[in-house]
């Protein structure tokens, strides 16, 4: 069970069913239970991002064991899903074992998303995520993605049709603006829950940024702090360690963080994260634990599709992994795990970091 103070002359009443909050007097705790729809997180949850190449059920499924309260799926073409691309219409594959899953599409025409919702409402999905983030060339440069945010009209339109369309909870992932002369979030955050939607996730950069720069928290704070939001807000970017993530929530008062470039190769961040947050005192992953993970990780892909493409799913999770960090010299091994093209040559690789981790040590 989690608590967080209230700051002092601070009160906070919601009745959103949605999100349950139980408030006591000044300098005493209260005790927050986050939802989307019918699904209950509990207080401050972790998720896992939906990233492309990255979140395959294979992932997802380990970061689901080791703490991760909801995992997306890839990011789902709504024009390829309307046209029953194969490789696309694969990535709704989900598992039980894996709920509460949320599955994320991107798309530039109202009637393509509002089409591609609907055959993901198919796949049973916990949550429906519509992917106003991504910065990519290929995504936000055809207006789709983060691209939307310079057309905040079409932007409403398919978020509103969206709901409409479907039974399942809608959510959606932007970013603060297009850059930093239209830093619009704070506005956007309530027309787009007067579009219907029930969680807001907010990546704490605009899309002119991409990637770099730190990510801006004070504007996620903000939405979050405004009296007339009453939608969970999911605060992401840049939440790499336990301590960063425990600020996220007591100073910018999310509901949740969602972990994106921080879980490759590392799905127990999540363990690490809320063993510190519920102080739980246990002991953290040996090295040769977290190198298990990732041999699980290489065979659940490959028995899920075949050697190669399989060990492509994997070896990206590798060679980012951070537990090689520190091995003299590791730029070689690195490059020989993304050359890759057997497992027998992958887990010979991870034998040798195994021995060279244990001889530094």
């Amino acid at each position: 069970m989690q608590y967080l103070k209230i700051m002092k002359y601070r009160l906070i009443i919601l009745s959103c069913p949605r999100f349950a909050v139980t408030l006591q007097s000044q300098n005493r705790y209260f005790i927050t239970t986050m939802k989307i729809g019918n699904i209950e997180f509990g207080s401050q949850p972790l998720f896992l991002a939906p990233m492309e190449d990255v979140t395959d059920i294979g992932f997802r499924m380990l970061c689901k064991r080791f703490g991760a309260a909801m995992v997306y799926t890839e990011f789902v073409s709504a024009e390829a899903l309307v046209r029953s691309i194969k490789s696309t219409v694969n990535k709704l594959t989900i598992s039980d074992e894996e709920r509460p899953v949320g599955i994320q599409i991107y798309g530039r025409t109202t009637a393509d998303m509002v089409e591609a919702a609907k055959i993901v409402e198919q796949a049973h999905p916990d949550v429906i995520d519509i992917n106003f983030g991504c910065p990519v060339k290929k995504v936000a440069g055809k207006g789709a993605g983060a691209g939307m945010l310079r057309n905040i009209p079409l932007m409403l339109d398919i978020t509103r049709e969206v709901v409409k369309a479907v039974n399942v909870p809608v959510t959606v992932k932007t970013r603060l603006g297009w850059d930093n002369d239209n830093l619009i979030i704070t506005e956007l955050a309530e027309q787009l829950q007067d579009c219907g939607i029930q969680a807001l996730t907010i990546h704490g950069r605009t899309r002119s940024q991409m990637y770099t720069g730190e990510a801006d928290w004070s504007l996620i704070g903000e939405v979050k702090n405004n009296p007339r939001i009453h939608i969970p807000i999911i605060g992401n970017g840049d939440i790499t360690t336990p301590e960063e993530a425990k600020l996220a929530f007591e100073r910018y008062g999310v509901d949740a963080v969602m972990i994106g470039r921080a879980t490759f190769g590392r799905p127990w961040i999540f363990k690490e994260i809320r063993d510190y947050l519920d102080n739980t005192g246990a002991a953290p992953l040996t090295v040769d634990e977290k190198i298990d993970l990732l041999e699980e990780q290489l065979r659940i892909n490959v028995e899920r599709i075949d050697e190669y493409r399989g060990i492509l799913h994997t070896r990206r999770h590798l060679a980012a992994s951070p537990i090689f960090k520190g091995i003299p010299d590791f730029r070689q091994t690195r490059i020989a795990m993304l050359r890759a093209t057997t497992v027998e040559e992958l887990k010979e690789i991870l034998k040798e970091c195994r021995e060279r981790i244990k001889a530094k040590q």
